[in-house]
C-alpha cells in the first residue's frame, strides 16, 4: 500500500500520514475516505481548481500532468511549479511514497464533504 503524508498550510491542523492508500486511486479520493478536508466542487472530473495541492516529494508514483489540468491549476490560487490537481492524481504503484501540502481551504467557497 501506498504512504501519503498530507500536510497543510493552515498551521492550526496537524499532518496526517495514510499508509493505506491503494494505487489506481486519486488524492482527492484518498482524502474523502480519510476525513481530510479538500474542496472539491466538480466532483473531481478536472473542471475547476478547487481541490489543488502543492506534491512535494513523489510526483513519480503518480499519472503525469495533462494540459487541460495545466490550465485549471492557472486559476488556481497560489499556483506555484509542484501544484497540481488532487482529482488528477493518480496513484500509479501500490509502494509509493508521496507527500502533499494542502493549500489553506478557508478562502475556497466549495464543496465539503
Amino acid at each position: 500500500m501506498a504512504t501519503i503524508k498530507f500536510n497543510f498550510e493552515d498551521e492550526s491542523i496537524a499532518p496526517v500520514v495514510i499508509e493505506n492508500a491503494e494505487s489506481g486511486y486519486s488524492i482527492l479520493e484518498i482524502t474523502e475516505d480519510n476525513d481530510i478536508h479538500l474542496n472539491h466542487n466538480c466532483g473531481g472530473v478536472c473542471a475547476c481548481s478547487t481541490c489543488h495541492i502543492y506534491v512535494e516529494r513523489g510526483e513519480d508514483y503518480l499519472e503525469e500532468i495533462s494540459d487541460k489540468e495545466e490550465d485549471f491549476i492557472d486559476r488556481a490560487i497560489n499556483p506555484r511549479l509542484e501544484s497540481r490537481l488532487g482529482c488528477q492524481c493518480i496513484i500509479l504503484e501500490d509502494d509509493a511514497e508521496i507527500e502533499v501540502t494542502i493549500p489553506d481551504q478557508s478562502r475556497i467557497i466549495g464543496h465539503e464533504h
